[in-house]
């Protein structure tokens, strides 16, 4: 382990936990220095803290639903002892808001991949993912055991040219495959592109695949009240199962699956994450209930995140930055190696920013960059002050 831990360090990759401490209108403390936060994912800037007022409610609320008060944990798997009235009613509320049959709620964003993945398909199945898929996605289809075949960011040609080879009647390549499973990000989470739903959804129509879309990125940022880019498009009922998570725009923790009413039932009775683990805790639940309507409420908000991202955007790109090819609110400064990236993140640190190096096996190799998310709470000033900074630091560094 050791050793392995060395050559992590010598090659710029050894990940280490820090110490932070938010504070008001983006700022956090981290290693005794006041950072200008732009690496985190918290991107309508709601308040990260639970108020009094807050507190009452859901005490107010709770006891309407004849429980004493919010109950800290599950207890057990939620398929146990049943669930709490927050996990029903939070369910209930996220498939009129997602307009679908049905939802689910998990832990985390990872579990629902993890287990909604290798649930559906299975060993003589077929996955078709893109190669930029979040690692979660990876990860479950390695759980299903299901044929992976990796697809190039976004290139529909070569989608296609896959679909045919695992379809009914192929005569060359893999052959058929019972189920066909597409699964994409819908906004990639270290490139701020977003991916080619429509045409997704063209395709898995044409060859009788499921279509599987990561919300994590755009829900609360894209479409009407924030449902996210599958709305947007108006594809959300196109789409076999959209998955979403709490852990970003609404500033919490856990994850839904938005689907029919008959796949949600499927997953109860086979989704391994769901099943064998201890439930999302009651009070979270309850808590993801009220960012709901705040989640719904923000259009002005959502505007002021696209204004600023594209400010910033620019403003990087005036600076000779190469930023790829995303409009989102996602914005990488691309760097190359990691020594580079690492460099340029301990430097921001020592100017008051808070900026993250991403390196392999994150990003693909000689891809190593820095991932700012701005929020409505930055300040313009602030913005164009970062972006400045790491024009003049990446002369320098």
């Amino acid at each position: 382990m050791k050793e392995e831990l060395d050559e992590r360090e010598r090659m710029g990759r050894l990940r280490r936990l820090s110490t932070a401490i938010w504070l008001e209108n983006g700022w956090i403390e981290r290693d005794g220095r006041r950072l200008l936060n732009l690496a985190s994912n918290h991107y309508l800037g709601l308040a990260p803290w639970i108020t009094e007022q807050g507190w009452e409610a859901l005490r107010t609320e709770t006891e309407a639903m004849g429980e004493p008060g919010v109950r800290i944990g599950s207890g057990a798997s939620r398929l146990i002892v049943g669930h709490d009235p927050h996990h029903a009613t939070l369910e209930r509320e996220m498939a009129e808001f997602k307009q679908r049959e049905a939802c689910l709620v998990f832990t985390s964003g990872y579990m629902a991949n993890a287990g909604v993945i290798s649930a559906l398909v299975g060993r003589h199945d077929a996955v078709f993912s893109d190669r930029l898929n979040h690692a979660s996605i990876v990860d479950g289809i390695v759980l299903s055991r299901a044929h992976h075949v990796r697809y190039p960011h976004r290139d529909l040609n070569r989608l296609e040219d896959q679909l045919k080879k695992w379809s009914v009647g192929a005569t060359s390549g893999a052959g058929r495959a019972p189920r066909k499973l597409i699964v994409t990000d819908s906004v990639f989470s270290m490139d701020g592109t977003e991916a080619p739903l429509t045409d997704l959804v063209t395709l898995k129509e044409r060859y009788g695949a499921m279509l599987m879309v990561d919300e994590a990125h755009s829900g609360g940022v894209y479409g009407p009240e924030g449902r996210g880019l599958c709305h947007e498009l108006g594809l959300h009922e196109r789409v076999d199962v959209i998955m979403g998570t709490y852990g970003k725009a609404f500033g919490a923790v856990g994850a839904y699956i938005a689907a029919d009413d008959i796949v949600i039932r499927y997953l109860v009775n086979r989704a391994r994450t769901f099943i064998y683990n201890t439930g999302l805790p009651p009070l979270m639940a309850a808590l993801i209930r009220a960012r709901l309507s705040e989640v719904r409420a923000a259009d002005e908000a959502r505007s002021e995140l696209m204004r600023k991202a594209a400010l910033f955007r620019a403003r990087l790109r005036a600076g000779g930055l190469d930023i790829g090819e995303g409009a989102s609110h996602i914005v990488p400064v691309m760097l190359g190696t990691d020594e580079l990236a690492v460099a340029m993140s301990a430097a921001l640190a020592e100017t008051g920013i808070a900026g993250v190096a991403i390196r392999p096996p994150t990003v693909p190799e000689g891809s190593a960059r820095i991932r700012f998310a701005p929020t409505p709470m930055h300040r313009d000033e602030d913005l164009l002050w970062v972006a400045d900074t790491v024009a003049r630091l990446a002369r320098n560094i």
